[in-house]
C-alpha cells in the first residue's frame, strides 16, 4: 500500500471517455482511489526499450534477396526449388519483430 504523505503536485492527462471509464473501473475493482491506483500501476510497471532498427533493416535486405530469387525461379531461368515457404518464414520473423517494437511500417 502507498504510504500517507502530503500530495501537493498535480499531473493532468487527456483520455478518451472509454479509457477513463476503464481506468476508473480498474481502480474501483482494486478498491483503491484513482490516485493510488495510478501511482501503484506506474511504480510497478517495468518499461523495456528495445532498438531493433538494425535487425529490421537486415530483414528487409534478406526479404529483397528472397524476392529476387523467387522472381528468377518463377521466370524459369533457374531452378531453385520452392522458396514460398522461405519467403513466408521471413515475413513471419519480420512481423514478429515489428510487433515487439510497436512499429507498423
Amino acid at each position: 500500500m502507498i504510504e500517507k504523505r502530503k500530495r501537493n503536485q498535480k499531473l493532468s492527462i487527456r483520455l478518451t471517455p472509454t479509457e477513463k471509464k476503464e481506468i476508473l473501473a480498474k481502480a474501483k475493482q482494486a478498491q483503491m482511489t484513482l490516485t493510488d491506483y495510478l501511482i501503484e500501476c506506474s511504480r510497478n510497471t517495468n518499461i523495456t526499450v528495445t532498438d531493433l532498427s538494425e535487425v529490421l533493416v537486415e530483414l528487409k535486405r534478406i526479404g529483397n534477396n528472397l524476392n529476387q530469387i523467387a522472381k528468377k525461379a518463377n521466370s524459369r531461368r533457374f531452378f531453385f526449388g520452392k522458396f514460398d515457404s522461405v519467403i513466408e518464414g521471413q515475413r513471419k520473423i519480420y512481423d514478429a519483430i515489428l510487433s515487439l517494437t510497436g512499429d507498423e511500417s
